[in-house]
């Protein structure tokens, strides 16, 4: 197959944004030598609004840009966190992901100025967190806690930290990885104790659906094992129709002999209520994989927790 000479890349602007975009061209430049590459930045409304994300489309707002500059042609490949893309609605029409990359940790970090753990942090601890799967859980399992809400990108919430804003932080870890931060981290948080949200780790590379040169040749960047717990996870959130207020975590783990499960949670607001599911996919598919939890979760009255929370 041809190959293009040139791959215009948009991306949102943000440091760890850019240093995604990086980490694919230096996998294109290993797979296609020849072919150039060039960076499309563009700053997205989620970026400029600091507000609760539920006024501005959720989080289509980091992605709505970036389609648009895909789609009017002014870019040839769009990078994104796929925990950023919405799943409750079909990705813009005339687009599609050629290939997911091998996954990143998907564990959260804190970050705390005197190198405490989650446990040792006094009563009134302010967590700086923008995230209503991080202040469910924390209000479930360390009440004593309080969540202050927080946004920009992880170097403006470490500034806002260093400014005594709030007393810690909870971050992405493979956020902190990508812009070289993992210094500041003093306890990473296993997936028992912080779920992570659907798509964590994954980075997505969509194209123009009619781009078949474009997408013949990022697709060979592409993880298996990635793409399989990709789809359940999001067949998991398009069935369960969450919204960006919705306390939605889980993840899906590929097995090295194949089996595939995916574990997912539900929470209200106040971390009172909890519902769990956690299956194999046995000769499902990862789709049905993603479809089975979900009903689960809805026989045990998700629809009505997620409903009930205004958004």
């Amino acid at each position: 197959m041809p190959v293009p000479e040139l791959i215009r890349i948009v991306s949102r602007d943000s440091p760890m944004a850019l240093a995604q975009v990086e980490r694919v061209r230096a996998e294109l430049a290993l797979h296609h030598p020849a072919v150039r590459t060039e960076v499309v930045p563009v700053k997205t409304t989620g970026d400029l609004w600091l507000g609760d994300l539920a006024r501005v489309e959720g989080k289509g707002a980091f992605t709505k840009e970036v389609d648009a500059a895909l789609l009017a042609g002014d870019a040839d490949l769009a990078v994104h966190c796929v925990k950023d893309v919405p799943a409750d609605r079909p990705l813009p029409a005339g687009t599609t992901f050629a290939a997911f990359l091998k996954r990143d940790d998907i564990r959260d970090a804190l970050v705390h100025p005197g190198g405490r753990t989650l446990d040792e942090l006094p009563p009134g601890t302010r967590i700086g967190t923008s995230s209503v799967r991080r202040s469910a859980q924390l209000a479930a399992s360390h009440p004593h806690l309080d969540c202050v809400p927080l946004r920009g990108n992880a170097n403006r919430r470490l500034e806002k930290l260093g400014a005594g804003e709030v007393d810690a932080l909870l971050l992405a870890l493979s956020g902190l990885e990508r812009i070289g931060r993992t210094d500041v981290i003093s306890e990473v948080l296993s997936t028992e104790t912080m779920c992570p949200p659907i798509g964590a780790g994954v980075l997505a590379l969509q194209c123009r659906a009619d781009d078949t040169v474009t997408i013949d040749a990022v697709s060979g960047l592409g993880d298996p094992a990635t793409h399989r717990e990709t789809t359940a996870e999001r067949m998991f959130l398009h069935v369960l129709q969450g919204h960006c207020n919705s306390p939605v975590a889980g993840y899906a783990t590929a097995q090295r002999g194949g089996d595939l499960s995916l574990r997912a949670c539900v929470f209200t607001p106040d971390g009172k209520t909890v519902l769990n599911a956690h299956e194999w996919a046995g000769l499902l598919g990862p789709a049905d994989l993603g479809a089975s939890v979900a009903l689960a979760l809805l026989r045990q009255g998700a629809r009505e927790l997620i409903d009930n929370i205004a958004h």
